[in-house]
């Protein structure tokens, strides 16, 4: 972490994401900021400037969060935060992710906020945090976060968490559904790909077509922001503005603007009744699982068939300064969606198919989830294994510990294979391995005890992973990211042995 610069500092939580990319990029000349993400910089495309450091860590990892914040306040502390990091997907199940990430991640960030002296940390909730509302009504600022999906559940959880925190300054925006130029919103993209295609649904619209939220560009992100930060000691602590339009667009306008900028004339779409509508999508819904591969559209979705979540954000628009500009609203950026979608094809669907990996959480990261959930019975079992009377002719130099610091030893290096799977970088794992070998080697541990007590945890990580039902599809990713993260390791082992004179044992592991 650099030193404390003239800047004012800016901890952006979430930054590899759709708007946290965009915010880099927005305020990486005025700000110094420090980017949080699970992911790579490089990874995920963000950009790579002198004011902008990056820092690879989960939220939800307790120890690995308080680690980078001791650095942050070492280094001079920061001004403001931008919380972002978020889980939400479309298939309406509850995954724990959710809480993981939006409640704990949260409740993490917010302990380590507590003593930076921060001027405002700003909370990023959705105005689908609150009900539909009834038809002639408008969401507002103070509209109740009564909304029962999980995501708004989760959501409502984090705004009224900052209750908690009260010696943190904060505020809460409820943000529209964001979208690009390239769109970048999966059920916009979902729609526009089946529109503008040949299959047999093209024309097909649910219920009346007169479902509608409100859309903004992501590049309304940055001046929203900046507005707001200005705003300074005028903020009210835990004040609700709301990012969005005041108004919001139908099915049946998207369809037809669509078909405007891509046919050149309108298309007449099929009505499909809600009723029909719902036995249509549960029987896709049901194929789908038969054949594992399950469409986009879910049935929870059927329920909002015809409500329009129409929002009035006068209150916000007055009190920042600010509004959305009306050439970036997404009537007025159709044309551009579907120039892009003609000419670039394999960046229109390389890009919305990133963000569609959002969609489900990724193997990877359920791999890490499962870890963690079977922490301490792959604890106990390993050390009851490795300490057993039977194994001393196998581990006697471990049977020499302490039973308490050989729990110790093993969290820290699960801890490190977790890393390395959440992140896909066996580099981190590999290079622990080399440090561990180095120490186990000076210690008068043996080779074939090292790798023996590292494929034994291995082995058991496995078989544990499997035999939960929430991971019995992961065979291969569970390979792919934890026993082949571990045989690397391995190999490691034997280098640090082999170049002190060790023998050469390749054959037997």
């Amino acid at each position: 972490m650099p030193a404390f610069m003239d800047l004012p500092r800016l901890i952006i939580t979430g930054a590899s994401g759709f708007i946290g990319r965009q915010l880099l990029d927005y305020f990486k000349d005025d700000f110094e900021i420090v980017g949080l993400a699970r992911r790579s910089q490089s990874r995920c495309g963000a950009p790579v400037h002198k004011n902008i450091s990056w820092h690879q860590v989960d939220i939800a990892d307790r120890d690995a969060l308080a680690t980078t914040f001791h650095d942050i306040r070492k280094s001079g502390g920061a001004n403001y935060v931008f919380h972002l990091a978020a889980h939400y997907d479309f298939t309406g199940e509850k995954h724990p992710e959710y809480w993981r990430t939006n409640v704990e991640g949260m409740r993490n960030v917010l302990e380590e906020c507590r003593d930076l002296d921060l001027e405002r940390l700003v909370f990023s909730s959705s105005v689908a945090v609150s009900s539909f509302p009834e038809k002639g009504e408008f969401l507002t600022e103070d509209s109740p976060p009564d909304g029962d999906h999980v995501y708004a559940v989760t959501k409502r959880m984090g705004e009224e968490m900052l209750a908690e925190f009260d010696d943190v300054p904060s505020c809460i925006i409820r943000l529209a559904a964001l979208f690009s130029d390239w769109c970048e919103y999966a059920p916009l993209y979902i729609f526009l790909e089946t529109w503008l295609s040949n299959v047999w649904n093209s024309h097909i619209i649910g219920g009346k077509g007169t479902t509608a939220i409100p859309y903004m560009h992501v590049r309304e992100m940055g001046p929203f922001m900046r507005k707001l930060l200005e705003l300074g000691d005028a903020i009210g602590q835990r004040e609700i503005f709301i990012a969005s339009p005041s108004e919001t667009l139908s099915h049946k306008t998207l369809f037809d603007l669509a078909n405007i900028d891509f046919h050149g004339q309108r298309q007449r779409p099929i009505f499909m009744p809600k009723t029909l509508a719902r036995i249509g999508v549960w029987g896709r819904d049901l194929l789908g699982r038969v054949l594992g591969n399950r469409p986009f559209e879910r049935p929870w979705m059927i329920n909002f068939l015809d409500t329009d979540l129409a929002v009035d954000a006068s209150n916000t628009y007055e009190k920042l300064g600010w509004r959305p500009r009306k050439r970036l609203l997404l009537q007025r950026r159709m044309p551009f969606m579907v120039e892009h979608r003609k000419v670039s094809p394999n960046e229109w669907h390389r890009l919305n198919r990133a963000a569609m990996k959002e969609v489900h959480l990724r193997p990877n990261l359920r791999i890490n989830w499962l870890l963690e959930k079977h922490l301490d019975e792959i604890c106990t079992q390993f050390l009851d294994q490795i300490l057993s009377p039977g194994s001393a002719t196998h581990f006697p130099s471990y049977q020499n510990v302490a039973r308490d610091v050989l729990e110790w030893r093993f969290m820290i290096l699960l801890r490190h294979l977790q890393s390395s799977i959440r992140t896909g970088d066996r580099g981190l794992f590999t290079t622990y391995c080399r440090d561990l070998a180095e120490k186990r080697l000076m210690q008068g541990f043996g080779v074939r005890e090292v790798i023996g007590a590292l494929l034994t945890v291995s082995a058991l990580c496995v078989d544990t992973l499997l035999s939960d039902p929430d991971g019995e599809d992961l065979a291969g990713p569970i390979h792919d990211y934890l026993r082949m993260t571990v045989q690397f390791g391995c190999d490691q082992i034997l280098e640090i042995y082999e170049e002190v004179g060790g023998e050469e044992l390749e054959e037997e592991f």
